[in-house]
């Protein structure tokens, strides 16, 4: 199957060509012509599988073809398609995507978030749009001064959705569906569904069409993946073991937290390595560049917390590490989606102490399988796969004391830097 037989334009087409993509993924081959039909899409794929060129691609198509039979104003004009994501990094990267395969087209699109100035955006919003990309509190903050009508808004993409109510935007969601049109096409696509989005799915499309290209949660089977045993305090120097003995080029690293992030930053650096930094805490323009340089390779490492496990978007990034297991199990696979993206190939390491037992347990339980493990190398303190498995809590422990506080604390943060 060819892109071309599934109904875009010559533009689009030869936009698509020039981004140097010949074959549609199967999440664009399956929602690229429901969507063009006019139907409602509940979509699920496997992170790095195109999910952003499969609702992308039709939108573009669908305001070209409005644009030619109604007249509109070249001022002023209010946007016809809103895409909604949760941060910041993935509303920058559908913006790029929407200007690649939109460059042959009339179609205007702008990107608004959090933690940059607000004029540019108001400047971009009076030139006219037709297409807004958005994290729903800044959206809300430019409709509470007026600078957007939402009265024309014929096609919603919710995408992350799943994202987006972890980090605790349905209110902000519902807020924003309250001031569009009643009549509309809406789509909602994310890498894994729970039965919460499940069940705002059911009050906001009319019969979608339904699509899974992949088990649900399931990371790409390109990605290998292995884990260490390791002591806590064993694990930057082993980090930086592995790098150097395994000539790593571009290495991401995540940790869960801000502090952490900082600080293993610093160890790697006295330890040799060029690092950058993401995380909330950091300014926009400063996790931009920092992104620019890991992207340019100028930075070999990068070190993030989970606000980056959504929307990096690094072609054939090789290698990913979990330097610290997230609390929510789901997060592992998005994490992990950063490499092995668009059929490349790539590995996930996973540094495991006994004190990560609780999370192991329930990210195996979520893919329903046992991750390999590798012996850490010689003269690395490790905490046995016995000790840690030890260590376990059950289920509804770990959950009812550890993972709601965790969410709650990772929620009102987050909430307060997007």
């Amino acid at each position: 199957m060819s892109f071309s037989s599934l109904g875009l334009s010559k533009t689009l087409l030869s936009a698509v060509a020039e981004q140097g993509y010949e074959t549609p993924t199967p999440i664009q081959a399956q929602a690229i012509p429901a969507v063009l039909d006019g139907r409602d899409l509940l979509a699920a794929a496997q992170t790095g599988t195109g999910k952003t060129a499969a609702f992308i691609l039709p939108l573009l198509q669908q305001l070209t073809d409005c644009a030619q039979e109604t007249a509109r104003p070249q001022h002023g004009r209010a946007p016809r398609a809103l895409v909604l994501v949760p941060t910041r990094e993935l509303a920058a990267q559908v913006g790029e995507s929407a200007r690649n395969y939109g460059r042959h087209s009339p179609i205007r699109s702008a990107v608004i978030f959090g933690g940059v100035g607000m004029q540019p955006q108001l400047d971009n919003l009076r030139r006219g749009v037709d297409l807004l990309i958005a994290t729903p509190g800044r959206l809300l903050d430019h409709i509470g001064q007026g600078n957007i009508n939402l009265s024309g808004v014929g096609m919603l993409v919710l995408d992350e959705a799943d994202r987006m109510l972890d980090m605790g935007f349905i209110r902000d969601i519902r807020r924003i569906l309250g001031l569009l049109p009643k009549k509309r096409q809406n789509l909602l696509f994310s890498a894994t569904f729970s039965e919460e989005i499940r069940g705002l799915a059911a009050g906001l499309l009319h019969n979608p069409v339904t699509i899974e290209v992949a088990p649900r949660n399931a990371p790409a089977e390109t990605v290998n993946q292995r884990i260490y045993h390791v002591e806590s305090a064993a694990k930057h120097p082993l980090l930086a073991h592995l790098i150097r003995s395994g000539s790593w080029g571009q290495t991401l690293v995540f940790t869960r937290t801000k502090h952490g992030a900082n600080r293993l930053a610093q160890q790697l650096d006295r330890a040799g390595f060029e690092v950058a930094v993401i995380h909330g805490n950091k300014s926009q323009s400063a996790r931009t560049q920092a992104l620019a340089a890991f992207k340019q390779d100028r930075v070999q490492v990068l070190v993030a917390t989970d606000i980056a496990a959504r929307g990096l978007d690094i072609q054939e990034l090789p290698h990913v590490v979990n330097y610290e297991l997230p609390h929510v199990p789901a997060d592992y696979v998005h994490r992990i989606g950063r490499t092995g993206r668009a059929g490349s190939t790539g590995e996930a390491v996973s540094l495991v102490s006994r004190e990560e037992a609780p999370q192991l347990r329930n990210i195996e339980r979520l893919l329903g399988r046992k991750l390999p493990a590798q012996p850490a190398p010689e003269g690395y303190l490790t905490a046995s796969p016995e000790t840690v498995a030890s260590q376990a809590q059950p289920l509804r422990s770990f959950r009812s004391q550890q993972q709601p506080a965790a969410r709650r604390d990772s929620t009102a943060q987050r909430r307060r830097t997007l």
